[in-house]
């Protein structure tokens, strides 16, 4: 920081403020959530009186600085924003009010956002339940140079941090667009095959079979077998961080099985999400949350059931077909009956081969677009470093 800014604790700039009030059972009353990281504050929610068990309550002020008693070692701390004026905060947090002749909030919310200041909160709340005092707070060291210079920084930053943003909304709008490349082919490319082909029935080209119902009387230890659920499968991945066991016994091993190359689908909630099995986890069968496929190979190949189930959901071609009660459902007679386009094997294996090596190149520019993210999040932190050393 330049030598020309004097340090000064916050002391000198911001006096803590305690104003509570009795919660009304009959009244409605906002409340705020100090995100880690100095990452700012933000609605909590809305509730009553009633619903609210502490009935002394602060109120905040709009530019505020609020700190999180336990939390502000990780970040838990920000300027109260104007949308959030008279929201209420338990004892567990600090207000301190912000002399504005001598301190810019805007500085001060910019500063509480580099290493400078976190480190300063980090010694004092050196433990995993170590809390951070008012006055800790107020011994906290600020760079402060005149209210023009600060005016001039905030500008300054501000400018450059809504070029980040902006460069982060392209991004994401670039990412929307590559979502939808490979779902736009496959639907060309079914809608031809549509206009060309009969469909027949999906347990005419394959076997389909539901798995075994999950109780807890199928966990006793005895036959542990791991399994899938629907939560292991994902849009064309399998994650596999976590998998169940239960019971099986023999008959239900042969029958429930996977083997390479089954096709497993969701029967509840993310209708159409599918992802095809490679033995990764040999002797692995599944439960009755998941519909799983096994064609024919003679008839078809998996991946091109695969990107029939995906072109299916994009269209809405289970919503007539699957139940709806709480949370929607293929059944499995419907799921058998459905009409699948089945040309020849190697037309199946063109147009698998062209969709799979069309997301492979979407992959690849998601993985730039997410390497990209990274330096953009670490451009904020970089300008502010350069604000608080006068180099902006």
């Amino acid at each position: 920081m330049p030598n020309t800014w004097p340090l000064v604790p916050l002391g000198r700039v911001i006096r803590q403020r305690s104003e509570f009030v009795q919660i009304d059972d009959l009244e409605t009353y906002k409340r705020v959530r100090v995100q880690l990281h100095a990452k700012g504050i933000v609605l909590r929610d809305i509730v009553s009186g009633a619903e609210i068990k502490t009935k002394r309550q602060l109120v905040c002020r709009a530019g505020e600085f609020l700190v999180a008693e336990i939390d502000a070692k990780v970040g838990g701390f920000g300027i109260v924003p104007d949308d959030l004026a008279g929201a209420i905060v338990s004892s567990h947090y600090f207000l301190f009010g912000i002399n504005e002749t001598k301190l810019e909030k805007q500085f001060l919310d910019f500063f509480i956002r580099t290493p400078a200041f976190r480190e300063q909160v980090k010694a004092q709340g050196s433990t995993n339940y170590a809390a951070i005092r008012p006055d800790d707070v107020l011994q906290y060291q600020i760079p402060l140079p005149p209210l023009d210079e600060q005016r001039r920084i905030v500008a300054r930053t501000e400018a450059l941090a809504a070029k980040i943003e902006e460069a982060r909304g392209l991004r994401g709008e670039a990412l929307c667009e590559l979502e939808t490349i490979v779902a736009s082919s496959r639907g060309t490319l079914f809608f031809q095959l549509r206009e060309r082909l009969i469909p027949v029935r999906l347990d005419s080209v394959s076997d389909c079979r539901l798995g075994k119902m999950l109780s807890d009387k199928a966990k006793t230890g005895i036959g542990a077998t791991p399994y899938l659920r629907n939560a292991n499968v994902q849009w064309d991945r399998l994650d596999l961080s976590s998998v169940f066991e239960m019971d099986f016994d023999e008959r239900q091993k042969q029958a429930l099985a996977l083997r390479a190359g089954d096709v497993l689908v969701c029967e509840g909630g993310d209708i159409g999400k599918a992802a095809v099995w490679n033995d990764e986890i040999p002797g692995c069968c599944y439960q009755k949350a998941l519909h799983r496929i096994r064609v024919n190979s003679q008839r078809a190949i998996p991946r091109f059931i695969l990107h029939h189930i995906f072109w299916a959901a994009e269209h809405g071609h289970f919503t007539d077909i699957k139940t709806q009660t709480t949370i929607a459902h293929l059944t499995g007679v419907k799921l058998k009956a459905y009409g699948v386009l089945i040309p020849a094997l190697p037309e199946q294996r063109r147009i698998v081969a062209y969709l799979d090596g069309l997301q492979a190149k979407v992959d690849a520019l998601k993985k730039l677009q997410a390497e990209t993210a990274a330096e953009l999040d670490a451009l904020l932190p970089s300008i502010l470093d350069k604000a608080f050393k006068g180099q902006l």
